[in-house]
């Protein structure tokens, strides 16, 4: 729809809105929720009407979040101002995306704030500034909206900060993440509960499901390219859900010699969502864009659409394209 703007422009146009609905990419992960509920705390604070909505059931990795129980399907009221948080594409936020196509045509103030490379600009106003975390962006958007940084707003913001930085573990993390990291820990967030909660403690059907997924890797390209296959059947046998699989793919992407690793998550009969990471050097959003996909240059997804054997071969054929001679 336009340009980038600033964050000073979306934070005038935030206060002085009266309702505002939330909105965040479908199959959300914790940057997405952790964006979406903390500028919710913020609103809250300036006494602003809002609401975060998102498509998706809450996924069972994230239901020990404090208050995100509160998020909603669709809005439930009135509202005169659309934010799309850590979200790529209009598309992305699935059923919704109807919903924030229908509020531009009527003139509601949409806005768009993200930190994917492959964003599209969909909103009246965006702010697009790659980083670790959507979450280091929306730390800077709560202080343009003077709202101090208290615990609850630390705790979100973290959650959002450790999971799309993979633990502090990815390449684009810098000193401006962990400045920032240090900053909510100050404020209050215990980053041993995050810590523990998002990377360590797993029920045991995720266990189950772990051992019988990684003992089925596939290596290619002189195994340089490596995948696992999340199954319908496999989860059923294990008692887990699509939630339960956050990190799987970090599995074999930490194999030796591995630059590419790739998880393909079955999500019914002939239809998988693709996650993709790289090691050092290959542009897993280029692979993922040749699909209609994107996000990051090290971390990224997209759909999928055939027989499996199919899908397979696409993608090696398409990782191999962005591999070193």
């Amino acid at each position: 729809m336009s340009g980038n703007c600033t964050l000073e422009q979306i934070a005038k146009t935030l206060k002085e809105a009266k309702s505002v609905v939330i909105l965040t990419h479908m199959r959300p992960d914790g940057d997405a929720f952790g964006s979406a509920l903390s500028l919710s705390c913020a609103l809250s604070y300036l006494k602003i009407e809002n609401q975060v909505c998102v498509e998706s059931d809450i996924p069972s990795n994230l239901r020990f979040v404090d208050g995100i129980e509160r998020v909603k399907k669709t809005p439930e009221f009135a509202y005169d101002t659309l934010i799309a948080v850590d979200c790529s594409d209009v598309q992305r936020l699935g059923a919704l995306s109807d919903t924030f196509l229908l509020a531009q045509r009527k003139n509601v103030r949409t806005l768009n704030v993200d930190h994917h490379i492959s964003n599209t600009r969909f909103a009246l106003q965006n702010y697009v500034r790659e980083c670790a975390s959507n979450c280091m962006n929306m730390a800077q958007l709560i202080s343009y909206l003077g709202v101090s940084i208290d615990k609850k707003i630390a705790e979100y913001l973290l959650l959002g900060l450790l999971t799309d930085s993979g633990n502090f573990s990815h390449d684009d993390v810098n000193e401006e993440a962990l400045s920032l990291a240090a900053k909510l820990v100050a404020a209050g967030a215990d980053i041993r509960y995050w810590n523990y909660n998002l990377f360590k403690k797993q029920p045991k059907a995720r266990a189950k499901l772990h051992a019988k997924v990684m003992s089925g890797m596939r290596f290619y390209l002189e195994d340089r390219f490596a995948l696992i296959v999340i199954s319908q059947e496999a989860m059923q046998a294990c008692g887990a859900d699509n939630g339960m699989t956050e990190g799987f793919v970090d599995f074999p992407l930490n194999v030796d010699g591995v630059e590419v690793a790739c998880s393909i998550m079955e999500i019914k009969s002939r239809q998988y969502k693709i996650s993709l990471r790289s090691k050092e050097y290959a542009d897993v959003n280029g692979i993922a864009g040749t699909f209609g996909g994107g996000g990051h240059i090290r971390a990224a997804g997209c759909m999928l659409f055939g027989e499996l054997e199919d899908v397979i071969d696409r993608l090696t054929y398409a990782v191999s394209q962005y591999l070193a001679d």
